[in-house]
């Protein structure tokens, strides 16, 4: 998975002065600008808001010099709709840069916050697009010189687009998994991937996941058929035991937090089993867990 960890933790100052953290869950979509404006741009997206009085509909944030931000309305699950504003001749990505920081995942605590040399550590090494708020991070596991390696021995190796969301870090509160909503993320698998992963299966080869980001992606694409295609959307698979994997053969993923849905797509692929054994190994040898932790492969053909 090419995603590519954009800047969407903002902090800015309300009209009243008080502080104000801008989390963005997308990366914003740029809106058309009317005729006659040749100054400004705007973009919109969604966003959590955190501060000490919740801004109200409509007011205005500061977020830099070149940076502004409006409050659009307000969603029943505690997000908001808001409008960024900046000058016609800079590119958002690049205020994005300069002005925001990295949002490490939540059980990263560091008292000073995130240092620059989090946009690199918290990137793969061959992250392209930009739109994620979380990194894939099973790719972090790979070098330049262990891919490499691997195009050395025959291994193909394919790229798609998964912009990874908030929605990775939710907890699953609900006694049934079934009754859990999964969250959706924007896809894009181009035909060349696709065509590749048709020819690897028909000549009999195995398809290596490298993370369940990009499991969720291929196995939407399959279309219940099997065969996957070129596809560019939103993505809510939801895999939970008892799904039919038609694309994935074997998996390269980290040790991830209880109560994820992420442990219930590895589980369907193992076995419940298979993988808390796994789990009671991994602990007993004092294993790292999480984004910056050790790896496992599933092998299941």
């Amino acid at each position: 998975n090419d995603t590519k960890v954009f800047p969407a933790r903002l902090q800015g100052r309300k009209e009243s002065g008080g502080k104000v953290e801008i989390f963005l869950l997308h990366f914003p979509f740029e809106k058309s600008s009317p005729p006659g404006n040749t100054i400004n741009k705007t973009a919109e997206t969604t966003a959590l808001i955190k501060s000490s009085r919740r801004p109200s509909k409509g007011s205005a944030m500061v977020i830099s010099a070149n940076l502004s931000c409006t409050l659009l309305e307000y969603f029943e699950n505690g997000q908001a709709k808001i409008q960024l504003e900046y000058p016609q001749q800079f590119d958002l990505a690049e205020i994005l840069s300069d002005c925001g920081s990295v949002p490490l995942p939540p059980y990263i605590e560091r008292s000073s916050g995130t240092l620059e040399n989090d946009r690199t550590r918290y990137q793969t090494v061959y992250a392209q697009h930009t739109g994620a708020v979380a990194a894939p991070t099973a790719g972090l596991h790979f070098t330049g010189p262990v891919l490499d390696s691997l195009r050395a021995k025959g291994v193909e190796i394919a790229t798609l687009t998964l912009h990874v969301g908030y929605g990775t870090f939710a907890p699953v509160r609900t006694e049934m998994i079934n009754e859990h909503v999964i969250h959706e993320e924007y896809i894009s698998i181009p035909q060349e991937t696709a065509a590749k992963i048709v020819e690897a299966k028909r000549k009999g080869g195995k398809v290596w996941a490298v993370g369940t980001t990009t499991v969720r992606a291929l196995e939407f694409a399959a279309n219940g058929n099997g065969k996957v295609t070129a596809t560019e959307g939103w993505c809510d698979l939801y895999i939970v035991p008892g799904f039919k994997f038609q694309v994935i053969d074997n998996l390269i993923t980290n040790f991830h937090l209880p109560k994820s849905s992420l442990l219930f797509l590895v589980s369907a692929l193992c076995g419940r089993e298979t993988l808390m054994n796994c789990y009671n190994e991994a602990i007993a040898r004092d294993y790292r867990f999480y984004s910056y932790g050790d790896a496992m492969a599933i092998i299941s053909g």
